[in-house]
């Protein structure tokens, strides 16, 4: 298991969860782009925000470089993200920038090529992080991101950018006959000599690209960087739902105060008056807040409303209470 290097500082990571609670608040349940967490990093870190782009490296800030990589996780069945702590997963692209001559080449031959191609691509990536600060050593690293498709938890880590060395593995070809209307497909897979674990796979069809295997870090891993920012478990009888602050303000003006009994009674009460299934409105781009609410309640606003985030269902709330007054 490759080694994890730290990445934020204590007030970061409070930095970083704020942000992240706020970005999410914004997306209304879209899919989770790498802009979005580019986005975040930066801000987290005080960094400079270049947007992202799928040519260059995601951070190049004064000697770091950081290539991002997202994965994400549709199918926990209710557990936590961490329940993937200590396993090898799979990402379906470190890069397309590979070619691959000819398919009938022995498959340690083009795992060499391959390797080649990757690690001149690695080289150039340093060299413009060196260009661009050239009074220190490139500090070059991948960053992953394991989130799944409710947005509400999150896992970080990163490790060093390394070149992969043709030493250290060996490679195999899979080949997949055609099935019904699936096509028949070619694939080098490469393999660590010590382990035997499979640590890359090659495509070749619909496009040449290297697909790594990676391994989670165990959840005692101090530099693994979980945020949980939506229906965050405060303790055994209360949740915070983060919504953006404009909402809470709105949800106050309501309310009188936001107090965990005071929402929670107001969701009891529209609930049975029988509101619900109302469409979103987009929320303004502000900080999110925690709003607390118990258990009990939360289970009633999750099964009588279809929302798809925190904000949408403190949205639904007002628009409840418009539609009762």
């Amino acid at each position: 298991m490759s080694q994890t290097l730290p990445v934020f500082s204590i007030d970061e990571v409070r930095k970083a969860k704020l942000l992240l609670a706020t970005q999410v608040s914004t997306m209304m349940g879209r899919k989770l782009e790498e802009g979005d967490w580019s986005t975040v990093y930066c801000k987290s870190k005080d960094i400079p925000d270049g947007g992202w782009s799928n040519l260059h490296i995601d951070i190049d800030y004064k000697g770091l470089g950081v290539e991002h990589k997202l994965l994400r996780f549709a199918n926990l069945n209710g557990r936590t993200i961490k329940s993937v702590c200590g396993t090898t997963q799979m990402h379906p692209s470190a890069t397309r920038s590979i070619r691959i001559d000819d398919l009938l080449r022995p498959a340690n031959d083009v795992m060499a090529a391959v390797f080649e191609q990757y690690s001149e691509l690695i080289a150039t990536r340093t060299e413009r992080v060196r260009t661009h600060f050239p009074s220190v050593e490139p500090d070059m690293r991948t960053g992953w991101l394991l989130w799944e498709s409710s947005l509400t938890e999150f896992l970080y880590f990163e490790e060093r950018m390394v070149p992969p060395n043709p030493e250290q593995y060996y490679a195999e070809w899979n080949e997949t006959t055609a099935r019904g209307t699936r096509k028949a497909s070619k694939s080098l897979w490469v393999y660590d000599r010590d382990t035997n674990q499979k640590r890359f796979s090659v495509t070749t069809n619909a496009g040449i690209k290297i697909q790594p295997y990676f391994d989670v870090p165990p959840p005692n891993d101090p530099n693994l960087y979980f945020f949980r920012v939506q229906s965050e478990p405060v303790d055994l009888d209360t949740i915070f739902l983060w919504v953006a602050s404009s909402t809470a303000k709105a949800l106050k003006a309501e309310l009188g105060e936001l107090t965990r009994e005071r929402v929670s009674l107001a969701v009891a009460k529209l609930v049975e008056l029988g509101a619900h299934n109302i469409a979103p409105s987009d929320p303004e781009e502000d900080y999110a807040v925690p709003i607390p609410i118990s258990i009990e309640a939360h289970i009633l606003l999750t099964r009588s409303w279809e929302g798809v985030s925190d904000e949408h269902y403190a949205q639904l709330l007002l628009k409840s209470f418009a539609r009762n007054q």
